[in-house]
């Protein structure tokens, strides 16, 4: 349960309504998932959120597939729901199967290892750009 009111639609002052609409587009739902209804308790900061997801999440020099590969494994190693099950449901719409997650997880699974054994044993980097 959240803890905070989540600002449904009905309720939405006219510029989160606006945001609203163009998260439904830009998503091609239609619905407004929860995080941004929390983030509409200040509109200010839903706005700044949302165009800031607009220019990272959309077109650049690494694909949209990509990104929420990324998504994915920011979101397993900060250990966030909410997220993990939004962007694998994307990914399984963009045609990642049970394999190709199962992969991407035992990525994670491998890295999130070694980190903790070599920050544990203070390893310093000897491989450099």
């Amino acid at each position: 349960m959240a803890n905070i009111k989540l600002i449904d639609e009905s309720e939405a002052v006219e510029a989160v309504l606006t945001i609203y609409n163009d998260i439904k587009q830009t998503f091609g739902m239609d619905f407004v998932p929860s995080m941004f209804k929390a983030m509409a308790n200040n509109p200010a900061y839903l706005e700044a959120s949302w165009n800031r997801y607009k220019v990272i999440m959309g077109p650049g020099t690494l694909d949209r597939k990509t990104k929420e590969i990324i998504a994915v494994a920011v979101s397993v190693t900060n250990g966030c729901e909410y997220c993990i099950n939004a962007h694998t449901a994307v990914l399984k719409k963009m045609g990642l199967g049970d394999v190709e997650i199962t992969e991407l997880m035992a990525v994670v699974d491998l890295f999130s290892g070694f980190n903790k054994l070599l920050d544990g044993l203070r390893i310093e980097s000897d491989i450099l750009p």
